[in-house]
């Protein structure tokens, strides 16, 4: 049985729209988010020549003779493309010869865009969609899209809310439909370790070329503990014997593979952002958690740990959200020299914020209103809402278009 199918995917109209007018339609993400899946079953549907790189005789084709390859395919579904990607030149030679949309579907568990080879021979041509582990919304079998509800004035509401152990058992398990499926949180570890390791030992040398491998996991585990922090990434490389260099260059293969993402700082002048200390965060809570050997027995005897987890968790979830929303949004964070922060600062394309404050509590106080009430100053009339998530059931204003709201409204209706 394969469980990614069992879910709908809130990418997949996004993905029959592009096909209709763009020649060239990428869908990128993590390795198991269920891109296979999703494009198997679209393919049978159109009717399109289905090929995956992860086929041994296939890669060796594509590396030996990529134009021919190309040339004996109509329109087709090349799967796990960036580990030939003297192909995508190939494609390119194809598509300037013959423009009709919807020519090529392909998928990618690196960033291609990332990759010199890929930079500039597909713009224009291509389009890229981003498929992350399921959300809870796609768990849930709800499809309402919470950023552009909350850009519209209107908050979700939930029937029932999942709160304290639920809560928790719902952010370990995180969203790669494999996690998903297995019963027991110990499968579920048992899974991330393996996945981990495998990502690592394979895509890792696809992507990079790092023959150094043994650094590797070391490095992300470190990286883990200051998941929801602004960090130095040379102290942090220092302390598992990287220079400053290579701690970057790692870091960015992570990135590349989406296994965390750097966060802008949002400020008024756009232009300062770029100096500004970036924050990491991870994409999937589950593998965070597998990473900081975090249970949820663990939770119970020590809720500080929860506090990084449950803030990846509704980064992600906002990031999912990001992906098939009808706006254009940024995730930020918000963080001045006074040391006030704001979670996750969402902005879109006019500039117009919503502010996202995480709370693993059941009780609201003042004090944790001071980064939103700071943020909404700051930004004035493009303040447009401050949100309060917390681990309790009641939707609550608090003054000034700022309100404390459950958890569970992410994946609300």
């Amino acid at each position: 049985m394969n469980t990614a199918s069992l879910f709908p995917r809130w990418i997949e109209p996004r993905i029959a729209e592009a096909l209709l007018d763009t020649p060239v339609v990428l869908l990128a993400g993590p390795r198991q988010a269920g891109k296979t899946t999703l494009v198997r079953q679209i393919a049978a549907r159109q009717g399109l020549h289905y090929i995956t790189l992860d086929d041994e005789l296939t890669w060796l084709s594509a590396r030996a003779d990529p134009v021919g390859m190309v040339r004996n395919l109509g329109r087709a579904v090349i799967d796990e493309v960036q580990r030939a990607p003297q192909l995508l030149l190939a494609i390119k030679k194809s598509v300037d010869e013959d423009r009709r949309p919807g020519r090529f579907l392909l998928t990618g568990s690196a960033n291609l865009m990332a990759l010199p080879t890929v930079a500039d021979s597909l713009a224009g041509r291509m389009e890229t969609l981003s498929l992350l582990p399921l959300s809870q919304s796609e768990i849930e079998s709800r499809s309402a899209n919470w950023i552009d509800s909350a850009f519209a004035g209107q908050l979700l509401k939930v029937e029932r809310p999942a709160l304290g152990l639920e809560l928790v058992e719902r952010v370990l398990r995180g969203g790669y439909p494999e996690a998903v499926a297995r019963a027991s949180a110990k499968r579920r570890r048992a899974w991330a370790r393996q996945y981990l390791d495998a990502l690592i030992l394979r895509d890792v040398r696809d992507v990079a070329g790092i023959d150094k491998l043994d650094q590797l996991p070391r490095f992300l585990r470190a990286l883990a503990q200051t998941a929801g922090q602004m960090c130095n990434y040379t102290q942090l490389g220092a302390q598992v014997g990287l220079d400053g260099k290579t701690a970057a260059r790692y870091l960015g293969v992570f990135e590349q593979m989406y296994l965390l993402k750097r966060v802008d700082v949002w400020a008024r002048n756009r232009l300062k952002r770029v100096a500004k200390t970036p924050k990491l965060q991870f994409i999937d809570a589950g593998l965070l958690a597998a990473l900081l050997d975090l249970s949820a027995e663990e939770v119970q005897r020590d809720r500080t740990r929860f506090g990084n987890a449950l803030e990846t968790f509704v980064f992600a979830e906002l990031l999912k959200h990001t992906t098939t929303a009808e706006g254009d949004y940024r995730l930020l964070h918000y963080r001045d020299a006074d040391q006030v922060e704001v979670d996750v600062v969402i902005e879109n394309a006019a500039g117009q914020l919503v502010g996202v404050e995480i709370k693993a509590a059941a009780t609201v106080k003042p004090s944790d209103l001071r980064g939103l009430k700071k943020l909404a100053s700051l930004a004035g009339s493009q303040f447009k809402l401050g949100v309060l998530l917390y681990d309790g059931a009641e939707t609550l204003p608090l003054g000034d278009g700022i309100w404390a709201v459950p958890m569970s409204t992410l994946w609300g209706a």
